[in-house]
């Protein structure tokens, strides 16, 4: 049984290295050309087995090459993956890429097989679903799915982390039944149909109101920033030299979860986080920039000396 289960996306990743982006009608000629493992949910499951144990991920996937490659990734990590739906005749999902020289990334997602994965499937799992002690949730899914999924969890008291991105406003019924949200500030300005001339603390207000447990606001370079009704604790990040940023909030989900399990300890699991997350943007790619223990303890001793 596992004890993490990721549902979500998964994509194979299409990088272009570039000087910088081109303007409209403009065509430049790039750098390094890769295909890496990626998609949201793959992502978060292998940053959680790599870093922790017990981890399952679901997720659909097409007919064609790309989806021996992205399995083969998340078994290596230690990821099971023995019910990612197959669906004949629809591509797998692709996320095409571009890297400019500071680090930053663009992205433009076909979820082709991803948008497969429909509560009727979901409902096949169900079993899996109640038997976890953590689901963790991303929205590159149809979010009807994530609404069965949710529905499943909260009745058999399965604690739901859900990272909101891509961006988009969410139903209410989601929303106050998830026990950590983990936004970066964009995603919290979209989350609430009437957030426009909110403050942040009052989005954060109105969304405890509502029911969510525990927000933490992610900020890149500016840290990590956590509320609920009764706490609030901010946690800088650690300063390094970003070469690639594509997977940081991926990579800082599936830590906080095994974290998070591992330790049972909040302020703990977010430090432990926030110094993956770090790695990862050390390295070039989403999956290949996701370290396990040992490469995040090495990372650490060489940064205490």
């Amino acid at each position: 049984m596992a004890k993490i289960l990721v549902i979500g996306s998964m994509n194979m990743d299409l990088v272009v290295e570039t000087e910088r982006y081109p303007e409209e009608g403009e065509t430049l000629i790039g750098g390094k050309f890769e295909q890496i493992p990626g998609g949201k949910g793959a992502n978060q499951a292998l940053a959680a087995a790599k870093l922790g144990d017990q981890v399952e991920f679901i997720g659909a996937c097409g007919d064609d090459s790309f989806a021996p490659k992205l399995k083969s990734s998340l078994k290596a990590g230690g990821a099971e993956i023995d019910n990612i739906f197959e669906i004949k005749g629809v591509s797998t999902g692709v996320a095409v890429i571009t890297v400019d020289k500071k680090g930053n990334n663009r992205i433009i997602v076909s979820p082709g097989a991803n948008y497969e994965l429909d509560p009727e499937k979901i409902e096949k799992i169900k079993d899996k679903i109640a038997e976890a002690e953590i689901i963790l949730l991303q929205l590159e899914i149809p979010v009807d799915t994530i609404e069965k999924i949710v529905e499943i969890a909260s009745k058999n008291k399965t604690k739901i982390i859900l990272d909101p991105a891509p961006a988009q406003k969410l139903p209410a019924d989601i929303l106050t039944r998830v026990d950590y949200l983990l936004p970066n500030e964009g995603e919290l300005d979209l989350l609430l149909a009437e957030a426009e001339n909110k403050s942040r603390l009052e989005k954060i207000e109105a969304l405890l109101k509502m029911g969510v447990k525990n927000i933490i606001v992610t900020e890149g370079e500016k840290g990590i920033y956590y509320y609920s009704q009764n706490k609030e604790l901010h946690l800088e990040t650690l300063k390094v030299k970003a070469v690639d940023t594509t997977a940081a909030g991926d990579v800082f989900a599936g830590a906080f979860a095994a974290s998070l399990i591992a330790e049972n300890n909040l302020k703990k699991a977010l430090e432990f986080a926030v110094q993956a997350a770090a790695y990862s943007v050390t390295k070039r790619g989403a999956q290949s920039s996701i370290p396990d223990k040992k490469e995040l303890n090495e990372f650490l001793a060489e940064r205490s000396k």
